[in-house]
């Protein structure tokens, strides 16, 4: 017989004399269920950006993505990494990748939810900010199958320079309906595009891909043979592919299966053994006799493709910007529950300082996103200084956010402390998540050569970067010595500055907006250490006087 003594120590329950050896304290309670919009500089910047009546259903989706269950598929989508089947039972090539049900909960709500290709269909200014919107709301639950969602908003404007390929396609791509079967493309209420462009031999470098497209009789129908070496979502509907034709680089269009119901043969060599985004399929096709439609002119397929590259550079501002908000609130919620030497975390001035400064560079993200999401709303509506203006600035913003996106999630990390490095946390999925969007779409050294291309071949870029500064002209000494040093330097610029030349362009227009947008308090914070010097090169070193309380608060309304 266990005496009562006996059994409180079988259970953990205090033996006499004793404390209990596994009661739990001090610890944060989960974070779920949260709202993921509840961010005033979001709610504001998607307000100001022309996308008010979007709203009711961004506040809807930040429940849903900060629910138990969304945070739950999200979890288990990348536990359960997708798996390729090249070859079914009877020996038959078939080359599919399964995939864990979460990953199919969560595309199936990002497509209806608008976060795809739907922008295009939608006639009301400010679609396209409001989807950007939407992915940094729903991007609190996972970002590999962004990464498909991404990929078919940006196919439509590259697609629609075939435009009766655009016909057939494009009511496809901008359906809000998610079918995960290989099936005819035309067959299926919705389709998923892809795109295949680096080579081993050449990475970004695409004119050395050496995949060849040959004619065939018909009209606009060409067979590849060749290989990509990064083809992400392999499972996607169509891609659009580069390759050899007779004359010169070339944009195709090729869907996994033909419209005879065959499969188009589409080898998947391999999946990519990644870093992060484990829950994304990463592949490495083959193509032998793919049969492939001509998107554009023979010999312009960058300048046909160019138009992808431009939406999903985007979408790396924003998955970063994403990205740096769920991990700040993860870092507050922590903070706000959790004590140490005689006091809450948030109550410790270092700690403080630490948030205030995560929340600093999270709100200057989230702004710039914002912003060039409205300019890339205004341009495909045919504002040309909008359109110059979001050409030079995407490529500033993709260099800048995504390369603050490592540094920031390891911050956040570590103000869990040892909890914070358990895989349990879910900080350690961030932090190896954030560096593959300053690598997606081009590093950083090819997005500073892209805005060197930009000063120099188009000159009305500079002039729309400049018109955009030039509107908080007046307001702080900090940012107007910061423009007029901008102008001096750009007679510099040289692809050994280069990186230091974009960085300050990034900064100075973060800084703008933030002059014109936010609280004096913020604005003023980030001026003097951005821009004035006055700031440690460490997060959380943001002087006395900072506006810390005022920072926070504004960021994290939970904390203080």
């Amino acid at each position: 017989m266990v005496s009562t003594s006996d059994g409180q120590r079988a259970q953990g329950g205090s033996a006499p004399g004793g404390p209990a050896t596994h009661d739990v304290t001090n610890q944060a309670p989960p974070l779920t269920p949260y709202d993921a919009s509840a961010d005033t500089a979001l709610l504001q910047g998607l307000r100001r950006e022309g996308a008010g009546w979007a709203e009711e259903d961004l506040r809807r989706v930040g429940r849903q993505a900060g629910s138990v269950q969304a945070q739950e598929w999200a979890d288990l989508a990348n536990r359960h990494e997708p798996e390729l089947r090249t070859h079914d039972r009877y020996g038959n090539r078939v080359d599919e990748v399964e995939f864990h049900p979460s990953w199919h909960h969560l595309m199936r709500t990002a497509i209806a939810e608008g976060l795809a290709g739907s922008p295009w269909a939608d006639d009301r200014p400010g679609a396209h900010v409001a989807r950007t919107a939407g992915g940094l709301v729903w991007g609190h639950t996972e970002a590999g199958h962004g990464c498909p969602t991404s990929m078919t908003y940006a196919a439509v404007p590259a697609l629609r320079r075939q435009p009766e390929l655009a016909k057939v396609y494009e009511p496809l791509l901008t359906s809000r309906e998610y079918d995960p079967q290989l099936r005819v493309p035309t067959e299926k209420p919705g389709l998923l595009a892809g795109m295949g462009m680096t080579e081993k031999q050449g990475g970004s470098d695409v004119r050395t891909n050496t995949t060849a497209a040959t004619p065939t009789a018909e009209p606009g129908v060409y067979t590849l043979r060749g290989h990509k070496w990064f083809t992400s979502a392999p499972m996607c509907d169509v891609f659009l592919v580069l390759a050899q034709a007779p004359g010169g680089l070339s944009c195709f269009l090729v869907p996994r299966v033909l419209p005879d119901g065959t499969r188009n043969t589409f080898r998947i060599q391999r999946l990519k053994d990644k870093l992060g985004n484990r829950s994304n399929a990463s592949s490495e096709p083959e193509f032998d006799g793919t049969v492939a439609w001509l998107v554009g002119p023979e010999g312009q397929g960058v300048k046909t493709i160019i138009e992808m590259v431009n939406c999903t550079r985007l979408d790396c501002v924003m998955m970063s910007a994403a990205l740096m908000r769920k991990s700040l609130v993860e870092a507050g919620h922590h903070a706000r529950h959790r004590s140490a030497f005689g006091a809450r975390l948030v109550d410790q001035p270092l700690m403080r300082n630490v948030l205030a400064d995560l929340a600093l560079e999270s709100e200057a993200a989230t702004t710039l996103t914002l912003r060039l999401a409205g300019a890339a709303d205004r341009a495909v509506r045919g504002d040309e200084g909008e359109a110059a203006f979001r050409r030079i600035a995407t490529a500033v913003g993709k260099y800048w956010v995504t390369k603050r996106g490592p540094a920031f999630t390891a911050e956040a990390l570590e103000c869990l402390g040892g909890n914070g490095y358990v895989e349990d946390s879910g900080m350690p999925r961030h932090y190896r998540e954030a560096p593959l969007l300053s690598i997606w779409e081009g590093s950083g050294n090819v997005n500073a050569l892209d805005v060197l291309r930009a000063l120099s071949r188009e000159p009305g870029t500079v002039e729309a970067l400049f018109g955009e500064l030039d509107r908080a002209r007046g307001a702080d000494s900090r940012l107007d010595t910061a423009v007029t040093r901008l102008k001096r330097q750009l007679a510099e610029a040289s692809q050994v500055t280069a990186r230091r030349l974009v960085e300050r362009m990034a900064l100075t227009l973060q800084a703008s907006l933030l002059v014109r947008h936010a609280p004096p308090a913020v604005a003023d914070a980030f001026c003097a250490t951005r821009l004035g010097g006055d700031w440690g090169h460490a997060f959380g070193t943001l002087p006395e006087g900072s506006g810390l309380d005022t920072v926070l608060e504004r960021a994290l309304p939970d904390v203080g």
